[in-house]
């Protein structure tokens, strides 16, 4: 007896569509019009690029890391290294988050390692489609780097395919609440508010999530890409026990274009309470010019909305590119 369209739909998720696109979990996609992109554009006034200084990382903290660490590459890049693994997040080493090599958001600040100065990756995490958290150029070149031994890449609902076409066979995609066991590892996928499009034609046809990451008695969240909202309390509720969380805090302006799918410093530091997490480090701003706000002021948002709430600014911190944050109360 076969499954008619009613049975279909019954055991569909909820942000599953039957044209075969994702929505977020309010059941609403990220859908922007091309007028609005368009008002966006004209209007708005790029800031300058900054300069910011790039710490060289220790190689041998890096080779032998005496205690769980965790080094930001720029952006949503981290290397986290905890119990004998090294997983990334979010890699990405290129000139430009372009499909084009001359044109697009170019990165103002170099990578503070190269991929051949990194050790041995175990796994890495991707978030999204979007070309500031997947890079063709440093997945390919990891992946060949390694390809004795290659990392495992997880990646949401729908990207096996884009890896697949890149000769990346060493791959898991999972949807939300889903997670795989690998190596001592339980990585779990997790909702989030944002959306994917990496051509005219793909917009919202592969899924986002967040990154649960268990290893023994540490416990970590990647939030990816998002926008602020209740996922994170429920996160906070349902997985318990976050050592560490990576928030974005920037790419956040004007607000009325980015408010759906990147959170301010403000909605960054709630999320910090939703999640219940202990520490969190934030990311995703001062590597390109993606949105209006000045490159270095989301930290200084950041530093005003912890002090509002009582929160110990060595509680949320900003990383100095290519700077090892040491989580010693864990080891």
């Amino acid at each position: 007896m076969h499954n008619g369209p009613a049975d279909v739909a019954q055991n569909r998720p909820a942000h599953h569509m039957p044209d075969g696109t994702f929505v977020n979990t309010d059941g609403k996609a990220i859908s922007k019009s091309f007028k609005d992109l368009l008002r966006w554009r004209w209007s708005r006034k790029e800031p300058a690029p900054q300069h910011f200084d790039v710490i060289q990382p220790d190689p041998d903290v890096i080779a032998k890391p005496a205690i769980t660490q965790i080094t930001w590459l720029g952006h949503s890049a981290f290397l986290l290294q905890v119990k004998g693994k090294n997983i990334l997040t979010d890699p990405h080493f290129s000139k430009r988050a372009s499909p084009l090599s001359f044109l697009g958001p170019e990165r103002i600040v170099e990578p503070p390692m190269t991929i051949e100065e990194l050790p041995h990756i175990d796994a890495v995490v991707i978030s999204h489609n979007h070309y500031d958290h997947l890079d063709e150029a440093s997945l390919t070149e990891l992946y060949s780097r390694q390809q004795d031994n290659p990392p495992l890449f997880l990646v949401p609902l729908g990207l096996k395919e884009e890896l697949s076409g890149y000769g990346i066979d060493q791959v898991v995609e999972l949807d939300w609440w889903e997670f795989h066991e690998y190596e001592g590892m339980t990585l779990t996928a997790l909702p989030v508010k944002h959306w994917s499009q990496r051509t005219f034609f793909d917009r919202n046809k592969s899924l986002w999530a967040g990154w649960l990451i268990d290893i023994e008695d540490f416990r970590i969240f990647h939030t990816g890409d998002s926008g602020y909202s209740d996922d994170f309390r429920k996160i906070g509720e349902d997985y318990p026990g976050i050592d560490l969380a990576t928030i974005p805090i920037g790419a956040y302006d004007p607000r009325w274009f980015m408010k759906d799918a990147h959170m301010s410093p403000e909605e960054a530091v709630q999320t910090f309470i939703d999640l219940k997490a202990e520490k969190a480090i934030g990311m995703h701003w001062g590597t390109f010019i993606l949105t209006d706000e000045e490159m270095d002021e989301p930290p200084v948002r950041l530093a005003e909305a912890l002090r509002e709430k009582g929160i110990e600014a060595s509680n949320f911190p900003v990383m100095g590119h290519g700077e090892i944050y040491q989580v010693t109360h864990l080891d």
